[in-house]
């Protein structure tokens, strides 16, 4: 017998007399620990982690040092999403070959990230900065209001040149190279390449974020200013300008990965985009501890297993594809019961 039917006769094992776990379970848990299977469910896992940390890693660097809830992080990730589209459909031909494609994505990511960083390093300065003295619900209905009229704003405009707002904008998803759409199989393990290009997009924003932390000028401000916001300004440091600058780094991450997101059809650029992004993004950030990169890095990954293999069993053997999402929820709520501050959260961040 192998180690993996072994593993579920033990299991059956385990049920009372007379009550088997019924053959359908016990023949669905045989086939999701076969090692294919399961390297499958780890590779989707992984490049939905990749995901989940590219919308999350701007919130959380936005928290981490001003303790500012940014709810319109979701709306500026749609419109990083419709920019880089915008770009996409402008360059690409149907002449053009997959590596002009690349690039064209390249420049698109870059565009995307300019435009969105200036965007909220605008927002920061013009409506965030006057109220940090304020308690925390002003900034929090202030983000939340930026949220409705950049989704208004997104309706309009996209309504004006003939889009529908709800649906995906499909012109995007073909100028996706071909190849990113086959399955590439490694030692019995397949994947799409679309799959592949997530989890290198998201090892680059991890590695650049990490980079950004820990070798920077500026990072050391971040982290110092997680810490003691006061002692930073009294050591002679310009805090309003370091608060500009990390807001608009993370709303320039956000545009980036909507840029990502554009390419993939379960995403795509349109307007519910917005809402879709932010409940993910703050499962991410509140699991992995308000405040704490690595956190939301180690939050991500788990998101994206958990996500993978509930997917994988509600596919295979409940037959319902509704579930996942709700059981990342439950992920939630069973951190905030066992560890409210989240896995590697602090009692204070960003001066709250």
């Amino acid at each position: 017998m192998s180690a993996i039917a072994h593993a579920a006769a033990s299991l059956a094992s385990l049920a009372p007399a007379g009550a088997a776990l019924p053959l359908q379970f016990t023949d669905a848990l045989i086939e999701f620990l076969s090692p294919t299977t399961l390297a499958d469910v780890i590779v989707r896992g992984i490049a939905e982690a990749s995901l989940y940390v590219m919308i999350a890693a701007g919130l959380t660097l936005v928290f981490g040092l001003m303790g500012v809830l940014n709810f319109a992080h979701g709306s500026l990730t749609m419109l990083g999403a419709y920019l880089g589209g915008l770009v996409l459909v402008t360059v690409v031909a149907q002449s053009t070959g997959g590596a002009g494609r690349l690039l064209a994505f390249g420049v698109a990511v870059v565009v995307a990230f300019g435009a969105l960083a200036a965007l909220g390093g605008g927002l920061e300065i013009g409506l965030v900065r006057p109220i940090y003295d304020r308690p925390p619900l002003y900034q929090i209905l202030l983000t939340f209001g930026v949220t409705l009229v950049l989704d208004e704003l997104a309706r309009i405009v996209v309504l004006f040149y003939g889009l529908q707002p709800t649906t995906v904008w499909q012109d995007v998803l073909g100028t996706k190279p071909a190849f990113l759409a086959d399955s590439l199989g490694v030692a019995g393990v397949s994947a799409s390449g679309l799959e592949l290009f997530h989890i290198l997009f998201g090892v680059a924003t991890v590695v650049g974020v990490h980079l950004f932390l820990t070798r920077t000028r500026y990072g050391l401000f971040v982290r110092a200013g997680g810490e003691d916001s006061e002692m930073l300004s009294a050591l002679g440091v310009d805090v309003n300008r370091v608060f500009t600058v990390v807001f608009a780094l993370g709303t320039g991450i956000a545009g980036a990965a909507g840029v990502l997101l554009a390419w993939d059809p379960s995403w795509g650029a349109s307007v519910p985009l917005a809402a879709e992004t932010l409940l993910p993004a703050f499962v991410v950030v509140i699991v992995g501890g308000l405040g704490t990169f690595r956190g939301t890095v180690v939050a991500a990954l788990i998101v994206g297993l958990v996500d993978s293999s509930m997917t994988w069993w509600f596919q295979n053997f409940v037959d319902f594809t509704g579930l996942p999402e709700m059981v990342v929820f439950l992920v939630l709520v069973i951190t905030l019961i066992v560890k409210p501050q989240g896995l590697y959260g602090v009692s204070e961040v960003g001066g709250h």
